[in-house]
Order: C-alpha cells, then structure tokens, then sequence
C-alpha cells in the first residue's frame, strides 16, 4: 500500500468538558457513523481527560510541569494526524473556552490540514459555533471544509443516549463531511509530504 492510500489519521477532538454533558455520546454516535468508512483512522482526544491550565506560557517561554505533563501524550497524536474533526457544543452562541485553550496550546499542528465539524445545542445545532472556530482554524493555517453536521435542539432532536432521533438525515450529513475532508487530508498530506509547509 503506497502512502498516499494509507489509512487517513483523523484526531476526532470532545470539545465539552461540562458536567452531565452531551459531547461524548455525540462524539461515539459519530464514530459509528464514521466506522463504516475504512480509509479512516480515527483517534478520540476528549478534552475532559486533558488537564490543561488557562496560563500560557509567555512568548519563547517555557511551560510549566503540570502544563507540559498534559500535552506529553496530546501533542505528537494531533501531530500525527492528517485531520481533524470537532465535536463541540454551543454555548451562549459561541465555543467552548475548553476548545479554545486546547486549540491555543499547539500550533504547527493544525497546519496545513483540514478540519470537519460536528455540532449541536440550539435551534442553530451548534452552526454559530462552527463559524466562530472556521476564524481561528484559519488563523492556525488550517482549512476547514465546507460541509458540517449540525445536531438541532439537544432537548427534541437528541435522545436521551445523544443520538440523533432523525439517523437518516444525519448519517447522511456524516457521509458529506466525511468526504471533504477525506479529499482535502489526502490532497495536503501529498502536499506537506512534496514539500512541507513554511507558513
């Protein structure tokens, strides 16, 4: 098998970390979704297992030891992927601060790889979320794909396991964004192999 037909690494990222939340059963009903397709090599990352402190280092400063602990093991997995998929929730028509202080806490990592979105919460299904981190993905040098799946109102369109109640339009959605980002993960990871990225 040549490189370029290997397996696509994607580091599906948990973005909440809020008690009683619903990220995780999300996040698994994807990856069922998601299983049925064999170019993929998915690797869960939840951030409620990430013990990452709110204080960046100063720039050319040195993190602290609780600090580097915490990306010991995170760091060189979102290194090794070829993409990413977000799963996140949203909160007061934004983002999780636990998303945020994770994606500011690297940075060559993201670059040139494509990123997919998984949303959900509201009558919106998360989407003021997803455009709010299409800004800081593309500040990072990252592309993120046009197609999303957009989970709508948690309260009625979720059920109790976090599984979407309309499975058909939803495994649907998967199937889109699945196929962006599987062409833009091959496309840059050639790309970054041809020539790696300077920024």
């Amino acid at each position: 098998m040549s490189a370029q037909d290997a397996p696509l690494r994607v580091a599906v990222l948990v973005g909440s970390v809020r008690e009683g939340r619903q990220g995780r059963a999300v996040a698994d009903w994807f990856l069922g979704a998601a299983a049925t397709d064999d170019v993929l090599d998915l690797d869960v990352i939840d951030l409620a297992e990430v013990d990452l402190p709110l204080v960046l280092p100063g720039w050319g400063g040195t993190p602290s030891p609780d600090a580097v602990a915490a990306v010991r093991d995170i760091s060189p997995r979102l290194a090794a992927a070829d993409a990413f998929v977000v799963v996140t929730p949203e909160y007061n028509h934004s983002f999780p601060a636990s998303l945020k202080n994770f994606i500011d806490w690297h940075y060559t990592q993201w670059q040139a790889k494509p990123v997919g979105f998984v949303s959900y919460g509201g009558l919106g299904g998360g989407l003021r979320a997803v455009e709010q981190l299409r800004l800081v993905f593309a500040e990072l040098h990252a592309t993120t794909v046009r197609d999303s799946v957009s989970l709508h109102g948690p309260w009625s369109g979720l059920g109790e396991d976090g599984t979407p109640r309309d499975a058909a339009v939803c495994a649907g959605a998967v199937k889109g964004m699945l196929g962006q980002l599987t062409w833009w993960g091959r496309a840059l990871r050639s790309a970054r192999a041809e020539r790696p990225y300077a920024g």
